[in-house]
């Protein structure tokens, strides 16, 4: 095992016989690939996934291409065997290598997202699984036992390693319960993926917009060429069913389709009507999957049966073979952002993907990101508009409610305005959806005698209370205590009070003044799954729910005929700091919230809370004039050589040991390039100082468009030195910074 060296990959690159020296790469944070020998009796080609001896232990990898040769015979090593798996293409390979160098990853750290299902890469053998025993036997019940026998009472089957992870157990319970009879076991058949969906079933009845939209995107699957196009279109203009018809085109052609969703939450409606028009539901990919669902989805799509596939970020890394079309939904959303890890945005790769493999993307929004309106501007990008709802339905009144005229009771969120129009709504049978974009009861919980602030001691971030939950809880690393009684501080008993509002606060002042009405919270602590979000979807289009409080997790996707009433409770919230994507980011989330009011026969009502009624992003809401708004962030942003008239690269420097941390930030600031039409600022405490332990510190590279910033970033890189105990972080165009 030694290092190859790297050499492009040719067309002739293709099958390499017995004895033969190839190059492996391995899903480690490593840069490069490593030699090995085909052994006797076995030809190998690139792309095939092998077994490979690492040091002590075996891995599995993918031929990259022929060896370098330049190492002594005698310190190479056999390949041990070729998986039963379909070989990645050359596409794939591509796109794995691109990533790696525009995001200045390694390529084995990409390459881990294309293998994420490690024993995948063979067919699934037979599996045992346990159900719980037709009797119980006497035996000491520990609480990790408990937990097993709890599990398997309200499912079906698990397979022993499964079970153990879902009761959060060693597997060894599990086998001690299974060896004392209390389990028994059951022999379980593969995971059996969904019929493919059927291109030929009729759609619904477009629109004139609709169907001249459709008939474009469809040509362009059938083209099968590379284009992007963005699908543009008001909130309830049925921009699903346009791109449907690209989907079904597509599928005619035999060819695989991805469809990208920000959150799998919104995936509850989408499923349903992606069933109703094909016959069939898509194969799935996310982290709510079981592994055995992750095994089998991953082997369907590697061997092409997996026609559909719906999923989060992650799911543009999955091994097609034959991918024909993709699909970004919410083109605009942050969760397309992965900030850890190989840090990348979906969005941005999906449309490199789309180039490498010469296919047609769409990326599809009601609130296009100011990178993809610009790249239409330029004439990168196609564009298809949708302007008006479909069916005929209005698109809701705004009205903003100025908080400092109309202020709320004390101690209360709700001003007299919205007050009203909820008795309104309520009065004529409708439903209403109050948004407030903050978790738990009250973001801030102090004591007002001495002061105190329950801060995470693991991040630079105050503990949410959660009172329902009966906890204080940081949503940036999870820690979390009991709600105290006391201050610990103080020791005084009675003197904690909580700072201002999250949902669960909301719901109780809802209580308050309608305590009829059937509520319910849409937040990510109770919708984490998309049964969950199933659920909730249930509920309110069977009108079993008056008032929604939610957070943006009911921002978007959803239509629910009988919601007439929005209500943003602090609309404010979003334009908080020094974020160059506030304000664009704000507009965004308030007009896909208001988007959810009136998409029936009902006329909707939306009315926005605001201590800065003057705010352009306020008044661009009201005015439903999205194209002025967009037109001051261009400038604004030009102005100011921000992206996307500039390039952005953050590093981040952290570690556990806060001095150590500030060597390396001034070593990397020391070394910082000195080049025309590049500029370095920091570095500086991150706005959060320290995550989950980790003291962290910023240094921001602004650089003029047409610099090439990963050469320039690599040379900053080489040039500095920093502890070994400190990791610093690139984040090539960077999307927040937390």
């Amino acid at each position: 095992m030694t290092p190859a060296n790297d050499r492009p990959m040719t067309d002739t690159d293709t099958t390499f016989p017995p004895g033969a020296l190839v190059s492996v790469r391995l899903p480690l944070p490593l840069s490069d690939a490593y030699d090995y020998r085909v052994p006797d009796g076995l030809q190998l080609g690139r792309g095939d996934f092998v077994r490979v001896p690492l040091g002590n232990r075996q891995v599995s990898g993918v031929v990259w291409g022929p060896g370098a040769g330049d190492i002594e015979p005698k310190r190479i090593k056999k390949v041990l065997f070729r998986h039963d798996c379909p070989a990645l293409l050359a596409t794939a390979l591509e796109f794995i290598e691109w990533v790696a160098g525009y995001t200045l990853q390694s390529v084995g750290g990409v390459l881990k997202m294309a293998m994420s299902v490690p024993d995948a890469l063979d067919p699934p053998q037979p599996m045992t699984g346990y159900i719980l025993g037709a009797s119980q036997p006497e035996l000491r019940l520990t609480p990790a036992r408990e937990r097993v026998l709890a599990v398997l009472a309200d499912g079906p089957p698990r397979i022993a390693a499964e079970l153990a992870r879902e009761a959060g157990v060693t597997p060894g319970v599990v086998k001690g319960l299974a060896d004392a009879g209390a389990l028994t076991p059951v022999s379980l058949d593969p995971v059996v993926l969904p019929a493919a969906p059927n291109p030929d079933m009729a759609g619904p009845e477009l629109s004139g917009a609709q169907a001249e939209a459709a008939q474009a995107l469809a040509a362009e699957a059938e083209a099968s060429g590379f284009a992007v196009t963005l699908l543009d279109g008001v909130p309830g203009a049925g921009k699903t069913e346009v791109y449907f018809q690209a989907v079904a085109a597509a599928l005619k052609k035999r060819r695989q389709v991805l469809v990208l969703l920000p959150e799998i939450a919104l995936s509850a409606q989408w499923m349903e009507r992606f069933r109703r028009r094909f016959g069939h539901p898509p194969a799935e990919w996310h982290s709510d999957l079981t592994h055995g669902q992750r095994r089998a989805t991953w082997r369907a799509v590697a061997d092409g049966t997996a026609k559909v596939v719906v999923g989060a970020r992650s799911a543009l890394f999955l091994p097609y073979r034959d991918l024909g079309l993709i699909v970004v939904d919410e083109e605009h959303e942050g969760a397309f952002k992965q900030e850890e890890g190989v840090v990348y945005n979906a969005r941005d790769m999906a449309v490199v993907r789309a180039r490498q493999g010469d296919i047609p993307i769409a990326l599809v929004s009601a609130t296009p990101s100011l990178e993809t309106v610009v790249n239409v501007r330029r004439g990168r990008y196609a564009e298809l508009q949708l302007p008006a709802r479909h069916g005929g339905a209005a698109l809701p009144d705004v009205e903003l409610v100025d908080m400092l005229k109309a202020p709320p009771a004390r101690g209360q969120w709700l001003s007299p305005v919205l007050l009203e129009k909820l008795k309104t709504a309520l009065s004529a049978g409708e439903q209403a959806l109050l948004f407030l974009n903050r978790r738990g009861y009250a973001p801030l919980t102090l004591c007002r005698t001495c002061g105190h602030r329950f801060q995470c001691p693991r991040c630079t971030a105050w503990l949410v209370e959660h009172r329902l939950a009966h906890r204080l809880q940081c949503h940036h690393c999870g820690f979390q205590l009991p709600l105290p009684e006391i201050c610990p501080s103080c020791e005084q008993p009675d003197t904690l009070v909580p700072c201002g509002p999250g949902v669960e606060r909301l719901l109780e002042e809802v209580a308050v003044h309608f305590p009829d009405a059937r509520t319910l919270i849409a937040a990510s602590d109770n919708i984490h799954s998309p049964k969950a979000a199933q659920h909730l979807v249930a509920q309110i289009e069977n009108h079993e729910i008056d008032i929604v409080i939610g957070t943006q997790i009911v921002a978007k996707g959803y239509h629910f005929p009988m919601l007439t009433l929005v209500g943003a409770v602090d609309a404010d919230l979003g334009l908080s700091g020094g974020d160059l994507r506030a304000a664009e980011r704000t507009y965004q989330l308030l007009y896909q919230v208001a988007g959810r009011a009136g998409r029936g026969e009902r006329p909707g009502t939306v009315c926005l809370q605001t201590y800065t009624a003057a705010h352009p992003v306020m008044t661009a809401l009201a005015a439903g004039d999205r194209d002025a708004f967009l037109e001051a962030e261009i400038q604004a942003r030009e102005a100011a050589n921000m992206p996307p008239f500039g390039r952005l690269v953050a590093l981040i420097v952290s570690g556990e040991d806060e001095r150590a941390v500030d060597e390396g930030a001034a070593s990397l600031g020391r070394a910082a390039p000195n080049a025309p039409n590049v500029q370095v600022l920091g570095p500086a405490p991150a706005p959060i100082a320290m995550l989950r332990g980790r003291h962290r510190r910023r240094l921001l590279m602004m650089a003029a468009r047409d610099v090439a910033v990963q050469p320039v970033v690599k040379a900053w890189l080489g040039r500095a030195s920093w502890p070994k105990k400190v990791r610093v972080q690139i984040d090539v165009d960077p999307y927040s910074f937390f």
